[in-house]
């Protein structure tokens, strides 16, 4: 039985992965996969709403969306496509991060995001939600539902669900539904399930070499020949 399919297992994998930040889960995935060290990841720069909050570790629900244009739909249709965007963003298993990609010629133009959604999705199950468009109502956002966002905009045009449970790419990185995401301040990486058990602990394999550099720069006589000492082992601590 795979890890994410035992309850108390994945509770373990996924409180394990809130406890490192971003950037130390893609130094362990360089490790475990390092075929996939140059993809998965965001690469462009996304504002985060609140820096000071703990890293989201959930299943991706997808989702495309234009705004600067009407669907073109009748009312029935595009009712109909935003419904079964709501039915997919709330399927389990939770907890969940939405990753909405802006078609719009000009992404983020205007805003999908703001006081009622961020509420909807994170009654849903939602931890926050990365976007290459845009968020409003920051004064007004729903209370601990993190965003990355391109930044902000005052209006949402003619935003509109083109569809939903696809494939999206965002800020360079490409999700698929039900894929596990890490993300932060930093940005967002996804992290393959059959990998996922390793990560925590290639993370700690890495800070502890990391450290040697760390402390070894902070004594006396700190020059070239102790790095080069660390990097062939031959450094007596």
């Amino acid at each position: 039985m795979a890890w994410q399919d035992d309850s108390a297992e994945c509770d373990k994998v996924l409180e394990a992965l809130r406890a490192l930040d971003t950037p130390t889960v893609c130094n362990a995935l360089e490790r475990v996969i390092p075929e996939r060290r140059g993809h998965g990841f965001t690469t462009s720069p996304l504002v985060c709403l609140d820096p000071a909050a703990p890293p989201m570790v959930g299943w991706a629900r997808t989702a495309t969306i234009r705004a600067m244009q009407p669907s073109g739909r009748d009312p029935e249709a595009q009712a109909q496509a935003t419904l079964a965007y709501y039915e997919h963003a709330g399927q389990s298993p939770h907890p969940t991060i939405t990753v909405i990609q802006d078609l719009d010629p000009a992404p983020g133009a205007a805003c999908f995001w703001g006081e009622v959604h961020s509420a909807m999705h994170r009654g849903l199950g939602s931890l926050g939600v990365i976007t290459n468009g845009t968020i409003r109502d920051l004064d007004d956002w729903a209370e601990g539902f993190q965003a990355l966002s391109a930044g902000v905009a005052p209006s949402h045009a003619f935003v509109h669900i083109v569809d939903c449970n696809i494939q999206v790419e965002v800020h360079g990185m490409c999700v698929k539904p039900g894929d596990l995401i890490h993300a932060d301040q930093h940005g967002a990486v996804v992290i393959p399930t059959e990998v996922a058990e390793q990560v925590p602990e290639a993370a700690a394999q890495v800070a502890k070499q990391e450290s040697l550099l760390i402390e070894a720069s902070q004594k006396p006589g700190f020059n070239v020949e102790k790095i080069k000492a660390i990097f062939t082992g031959t450094d007596d601590h």
